[in-house]
């Protein structure tokens, strides 16, 4: 098969633009923290809608396209969701997390109870997909978890610049979202993101990003 191919261009921006951009960017981005708290005030649903779109841009190796976001807004599924997800964090809190991890997340805070999987107006579960099932046969995707974790990163990106705040969660095991979400059997559940406006109460741990120096060098 000759691959198909077609012109691609783009305009080019003053190089002093790219930069003003690119530093607007990046104090919006500072902004970003995962929050525990989250308002229960609603907001129009195309916002993640469009922030979907834009994870939906994201590269992937040979164009998979390797995801599936699913939204979720019913009360009753995200309590569903809550009860599944608290019975899993509270195994691995009490007898499947080593001490040196308990010991990393004490910091932070965090235990087995997850109330902001209820509160949040809006969760938003990311599947990645193993494989693609067709009448006659089964076609591989390839490096999922690489291009989920782009198309995730996208995602949590257009949110932030948006205004909404967000929380990467990730409950071991989390098979019980693809039995929750009846989502079929080469989709694998990959994160589950609450997201809202933060609450008025809502405090974040005080911490500090690494460096320039400790995650940048020139060779």
């Amino acid at each position: 098969m000759n691959p198909k191919f077609i012109k691609y261009h783009r305009e080019r921006i003053d190089e002093q633009d790219m930069l003003k951009s690119g530093e607007e960017f990046f104090e919006i981005m500072k902004k970003r923290r995962s929050i525990r708290f989250f308002s229960e005030e609603k907001f129009d649903k195309k916002l993640i809608e469009l922030a979907v779109l834009i994870a939906g841009s994201a590269p992937s190796v040979a164009n998979k396209q390797p995801w599936k976001f699913v939204i979720v807004e019913s009360p009753e599924v995200k309590r569903e969701i809550r009860l599944a997800a608290e019975k899993e964090e509270k195994e691995s809190y009490e007898n499947r997390m080593p001490q040196s991890w308990l010991d990393d997340l004490a910091p932070l805070g965090t235990d087995w109870r997850k109330e902001f999987l209820e509160t949040a107006p809006y969760l938003i579960v990311v599947f990645k997909v193993d494989y693609l099932k067709t009448d006659t046969r089964l076609k591989k995707h390839y490096y999922v978890n690489e291009s989920a974790g782009i198309a995730t990163g996208f995602l949590l990106a257009a949110l932030n610049y948006m205004g909404l705040s967000t929380l990467t969660h990730t409950p071991s095991p989390m098979n019980f979202l693809q039995k929750i979400l009846n989502r079929p059997s080469n989709e694998k559940p990959y994160m589950l993101i609450p997201v809202g406006y933060p609450a008025e109460n809502a405090v974040v741990p005080d911490l500090e990003k690494k460096s320039p120096e400790e995650i940048m060098l020139t060779v």
